[in-house]
């Protein structure tokens, strides 16, 4: 087992729980909040080590009291897109789920911030633009689009007003090199570089045992070339998230869902034809999904003796062939284990037996035959094929592998985390590698 410390600095490390690697596998990215968690959005830099030498380097220092974090890398290129808070922040508008923005910078150009998602927050609202705020940034395979969750601020900031919806968390994208302008007509508008839409059709108070949903986060791409439908044909583009459902027993559980999306070519393939509803929503309501997304439930677990989703905080991972939807959940005796599911449908498929719950999220390897993550204190790899796990770090007194990221790298050598280490300055995260067998 090849364990390296790749940071020493005395301050916090964060890894998001998947794409933190650079394309070449040559860095890892990350952002330096202050608390083990990431749970104070206290960070002002994104940096990235490189992996081979330790060197450092800052791609973007926060300013006017912007804080930043949340960094994840694109598949084909130089960007990295992260959270940004609010500049000057005030008592009624600082940093929280429906006040942040994504934005982007080049490794060439550190320092140097492109906006993802625009923002107009008086009507006549613009197409393309959200009201509120975005999170955990994930790109596309391609390149060409990035997901995230969102909330809305207008209804945050209506919260129990009679005839408005309710500010519910959802899951969007945004279709990149589609620049929206917005006009100055209040302080917190700004333009963007991408066109945002929500894709996720949400209920203020879904029925008891139906397939509404009141949440949609911890979406994943589904396949690094969508997945395969049951005629044989592709689905070029679809996310994986979890939403919550209220069981017919009047239980709120999270359950995998899948939201397929139009194909690049196809009519609506830039997402900015309406349907049920104004892209932008109204006043009084939520933004709508564009034509041609189709949202579907792919796990019904109700009479289960441990319903829904459950585990550490994780987010759905595809692998690389879209065949296979990984999540947690807990078996009749209460052990958290590795499942998968089709999304196309069907059973889900258990995949470990272990005693030990699984103690982090995880990532694919990218060949599709491993995945990784953290158990009994050790990051571990669990095969995909028959569920056997092995160590790729010793059980030991130290403290064990934060629960947060355990990510591969792209050529599948090595496995990044993070773990607590103790300085002359104090006890601080640091970033770790650790080599993954043949």
């Amino acid at each position: 087992m090849n364990q390296r410390q790749i940071t020493t600095a005395p301050h916090g490390h964060l890894l998001t729980n998947a794409g933190v690697w650079t394309p070449d596998g040559a860095w890892i990215c990350y952002d330096i909040r202050s608390d083990p968690a990431g749970a104070t959005f206290d960070g002002t830099r994104i940096e990235r080590v490189e992996v081979a030498t330790g060197r450092v380097e800052v791609l973007y220092e926060s300013v006017e009291g912007a804080c930043c974090g949340v960094v994840t890398v694109s598949p084909v290129d130089d960007r990295v897109v992260f959270i940004l808070g609010p500049d000057h922040p005030t008592a009624d508008w600082r940093y929280g789920p429906a006040r942040r923005r994504g934005v982007i910078v080049r490794s060439g150009a550190p320092g140097v911030i492109e906006p993802l998602d625009a923002r107009d927050l008086v009507p006549l609202f613009t197409p393309g633009a959200l009201r509120g705020g975005t999170h955990v940034h994930q790109f596309s395979p391609d390149g060409r689009l990035v997901s995230f969750t969102y909330e809305d601020a207008l209804l945050d900031m209506a919260a129990g007003a009679d005839g408005h919806q309710r500010n519910l968390r959802a899951v969007g994208v945004s279709v990149c090199g589609r620049p929206v302008i917005v006009p100055r007509s209040h302080p917190r508008n700004h333009n963007g570089g991408a066109w945002s839409v929500l894709v996720t059709d949400l209920d203020d108070e879904p029925p008891c045992g139906s397939d509404a949903i009141s949440r949609a986060c911890e979406e994943a791409w589904i396949g690094t070339a969508g997945y395969r439908r049951p005629d044989g044909s592709r689905q070029q583009r679809a996310l994986a998230f979890q939403g919550t459902v209220v069981t017919p027993a009047g239980e709120a559980i999270s359950e995998v869902f899948v939201v397929d999306l139009p194909d690049a070519d196809a009519p609506a393939g830039d997402l900015d034809i309406p349907a049920n509803g104004p892209l932008v929503g109204t006043p009084t309501t939520r933004p709508h999904p564009p034509a041609g997304v189709i949202q579907r439930r792919l796990t019904f677990t109700a009479g289960a003796v441990h319903p829904g989703i459950q585990g550490p905080r994780h987010w759905l991972r595809s692998s690389p062939d879209g065949d296979r939807i990984a999540f947690l959940a807990r078996d009749d005796v209460g052990v958290v284990q590795l499942l998968t599911v089709s999304p196309r449908g069907g059973e889900p498929r258990q995949v470990t037996h272990e005693r030990s719950s699984l103690e982090s999220a995880f990532t694919w390897s990218p060949s599709g035959d491993r995945l990784a993550c953290v158990i009994d204190g050790s990051v571990c790899l669990v095969d995909a094929r028959d569920g056997e796990v092995s160590r790729l770090t010793a059980h030991t007194g130290e403290p064990a592998p934060r629960s947060e990221a355990c990510v591969f790298s792209p050529d599948g050598r090595r496995v990044a985390y993070v773990r607590r280490v103790g300085s002359p300055a104090g006890e601080f995260n640091q970033l770790f590698t650790v080599d993954v067998p043949d």
